[in-house]
């Protein structure tokens, strides 16, 4: 899929399905809720795949790149040797975490009615 511009065929004129397809994917917003729990502003890639396990190095990558191209992350790479590179959230971001955080809270509440639902649901197939 190209991460770059996500259209839907039907609407390309939409101005939200582009944005929340980016958003919406399996690890954009675990990455962005894993670094705003981080104690430090910035945060290096192997902590934030240690923090992930089971996200792969391509896969972190990959995530990594496309909120930096959308502006929710800033990636800061320092002149060493090795070079090290941190990842820090942006103001944008920062403005999400909010309805990024109700959202946890809501599945948090409706997890088990959700899960009962899907066995009932199941058992009826």
């Amino acid at each position: 899929m190209d991460r770059v511009m996500i259209e839907d065929m039907a609407f390309p004129d939409c101005p939200i399905r582009n944005i929340l397809a980016r958003i919406s994917d399996k690890w954009s917003l675990l990455v962005i809720f894993t670094l705003e729990k981080e104690e430090k502003a910035a945060v290096r890639f192997k902590e934030l795949q240690r923090a992930i396990p089971d996200i792969s190095q391509k896969m972190l990558t990959v995530t990594l790149r496309t909120l930096e191209e959308d502006g929710y992350v800033t990636r800061t790479v320092y002149p060493e040797v090795p070079p090290r590179v941190e990842y820090a959230l942006t103001a944008r971001a920062k403005s999400l975490l909010p309805l990024v955080n109700a959202l946890i809270e809501w599945a948090l509440e409706n997890k088990d009615a959700i899960m009962k639902d899907r066995k009932r649901a199941v058992g009826r197939l």
